[in-house]
Order: structure tokens, then C-alpha cells, then sequence
């Protein structure tokens, strides 16, 4: 794989598999390419809120808006710049803020089958 450089006009949005939520997300580096991890895009829209199991350990980076992400009664909320791990194996729910949110997210192991559905 040689080195690449992506923006988020790069992506093509889909929404997450299984939600119904403004969340969506796009892989711009995943197993197709050969790579050990899965990066991306994620775009949420004002006021949202999802529950997921987290099936993989994911690092998401706010690059826009705010996310608060609850897991075992705790809440911790990212702005623009900021890292949120989300370990494999957590019962988590993220929720967007009133702006919505723009971020970045790198997955390991890859968190979507390559025809594109859930992991």
C-alpha cells in the first residue's frame, strides 16, 4: 500500500448498518486494500443518538460539533481535536450535540465485511 492522503469529499457516506439515526460513515481505507485497520469518516447529524455493542476497538476523533459517548453510567464528551476510545466488547451510545458532528475514525480489526455490511 503506498502513502495516501484523504479529506472528508474523499468518502461516500452511508448510513450505519442497522441504524435508523442521521449517523452515517465512510470507509476510505479497509481490507480491500490490504490494510491491518479501517479508516474513515463518520457524519452525524444534529441530535442523534445511537446504541451500539462495540464489535472492534475503535478510535474516533472529533473533528467537528461535539460527541458524548455513555458506557457504564459514565459519559465523556469530545470536542473538535479530541479522541474517544471505544474499546471492544462495550455497550455504548453516542449521541451528537445540536451542531452535529464530523469525524474520523480508525478500526482494528475492520469493522464492516467487505460486501458492506456489519461486522
Amino acid at each position: 500500500m503506498k502513502v495516501q492522503k484523504f479529506g472528508a469529499s474523499d468518502v461516500a457516506f452511508e448510513r450505519s448498518p442497522g441504524q435508523t439515526a442521521g449517523v452515517f460513515a465512510g470507509n476510505l481505507v479497509d481490507q480491500r486494500h490490504g490494510g491491518p485497520v479501517t479508516i474513515g469518516y463518520g457524519r452525524y447529524d444534529p441530535d442523534q443518538s445511537i446504541d451500539e455493542e462495540i464489535a472492534v476497538d475503535d478510535i474516533m476523533i472529533v473533528l467537528t460539533g461535539r460527541i458524548s459517548v455513555t458506557s457504564d453510567g459514565a459519559t465523556l464528551t469530545a470536542g473538535p481535536g479530541e479522541i474517544l476510545y471505544m474499546p471492544k466488547g462495550n455497550a455504548v451510545t453516542i449521541r451528537s450535540d445540536a451542531e452535529g458532528a464530523l469525524t474520523a475514525y480508525v478500526t482494528y480489526p475492520h469493522w464492516q465485511e467487505p460486501d458492506g455490511g456489519g461486522a
